[in-house]
């Protein structure tokens, strides 16, 4: 194999991994969710078959297993997980909706990769264009695991920024997607000691939608929470980048560990069966 087909191949499997191993990154899972959601189809789908505001720490859980699996894991590992998101999206089916629809899956998987880089990006710097490009084409998998078709997810950051400025134009908040919203942000399903953390979940998550969004979900923003919000991202900025990077991949070792051993107990069943 040539030298430069390899070293793009090792930029490629930096990229994916480096970006989504950072604890920054979860900072904006609340954002991903809340884009996901104000897509009419994927918001009418969570409403009438999801009941993860009950249990938030649980569909986190699952979110993390299906990044973290598809993002290091091994072929097989990665072709577990997606198939158990599969099973479970074939019940995920109603009036204009189905969660396997292959252009509901490029958006959810667009949320993900754009809010990886919009946190990554405010709390670590501004990515290289290489290592962009790497990353956008290396999260075409979080669709194309599920079965979209590859030809779906953009070919280059520049098209996926007009696929992305198209998609937030036409997105529509709806009262599913608002009710959502309470639920998930002002949360008692949660430990105490996490919940003494929403309010500035709030903020960092109001501060990081787009401002179209954030509007129609109808969240406080003035010239006061706007300074606190930068407040925050500074102080980020000027702290993460120092925290040893194994402390910062310390949530991506927790559930990659728990993952991989629920992994391991499906393959010995298997096997015994």
């Amino acid at each position: 194999m040539p030298f430069s087909v390899v070293a793009v191949r090792h930029v490629e499997e930096i990229a994916i991994r480096r970006v989504s191993g950072e604890a920054c990154v979860l900072a904006a899972a609340a954002r991903a969710i809340l884009l996901q959601v104000a897509h009419p189809m994927v918001g009418r789908g969570v409403a009438e078959h999801s009941r993860f505001t009950e249990d938030p720490l649980k569909r986190l859980r699952g979110t993390l297993d299906y990044v973290y699996g598809t993002s290091f894991g091994s072929p097989g590992e990665s072709a577990w997980i997606a198939e158990t998101v599969n099973r479970i999206h074939k019940h995920v089916v109603g009036p204009g909706y189905s969660a396997d629809d292959p252009d509901l899956q490029l958006w959810v998987a667009a949320t993900l990769y754009d809010s990886a880089v919009r946190i990554y990006e405010l709390t670590l710097g501004p990515m290289s264009p290489a290592m962009q490009e790497e990353f956008c084409q290396e999260s075409a998998r979080y669709a194309t695991q599920l079965g979209c078709p590859e030809g779906l997810w953009p070919s280059s950051v520049a098209e996926f920024d007009e696929y992305w400025r198209c998609q937030v134009d036409a997105l529509e908040v709806s009262s599913d997607a608002k009710r959502i919203y309470h639920e998930l942000m002002y949360s008692r399903a949660i430990p105490w000691y996490l919940r003494v953390l929403l309010p500035l979940n709030r903020l960092i998550t109001a501060g990081l939608l787009p401002e179209r969004v954030r509007e129609q979900y109808e969240l406080a923003w003035n010239p006061r929470r706007e300074r606190l919000f930068r407040a925050a991202m500074q102080v980020t900025r000027l702290t993460y980048p120092w925290v040893p990077r194994r402390i910062r991949q310390l949530p991506m070792t927790f559930y990659l560990r728990d993952f991989r051993k629920r992994y391991r107990s499906y393959t010995l069943s298997s096997s015994a069966a």
